[in-house]
């Protein structure tokens, strides 16, 4: 999927990448990574990892999803969709939530910026 902007410029190339289910494994993980690659290569600029098919997710799930936005790192957007209740738990057990672009369980949502009132302290 791509959007035009103002005289034709290319603003956005999303592509989608979907992991196997019941739950992607560690063969699987250099597979996903190169296919990723390949897909910021071929001039994507954000990909969309559809994670709807694992419903049996294990530390090997978490590992893959982890070492994808790895992959992403400084090549384009990298969002995680279609998580379920069990990977949205796994995720949050080990503290890498944020991979599904979720904040952690008292954190604020990112670019929300907590209230300060004129008389605080510095700190």
């Amino acid at each position: 999927m791509s959007s035009r902007g103002p005289g034709g410029h290319s603003l956005v190339e999303t592509r989608r990448l979907v992991l196997p289910g019941p739950g992607p494994t560690r063969r699987d993980t250099a597979r996903l990574c190169a296919r990723l690659a390949r897909l910021y290569e071929g001039g994507a600029t954000a990909v969309e990892c559809d994670v709807g098919a694992v419903t049996a997710p294990d530390l090997a799930a978490v590992e893959v999803l982890a070492r994808l936005r790895l992959t992403a790192r400084g090549r384009g957007g990298f969002t995680v969709t279609g998580a379920g209740p069990a990977l949205r738990a796994l995720l949050g057990l080990v503290g890498l939530v944020e991979l599904l672009g979720e904040p952690e369980e008292g954190e604020p949502a990112g670019g929300v910026q907590e209230g300060v009132e004129p008389d605080d302290p510095a700190v």
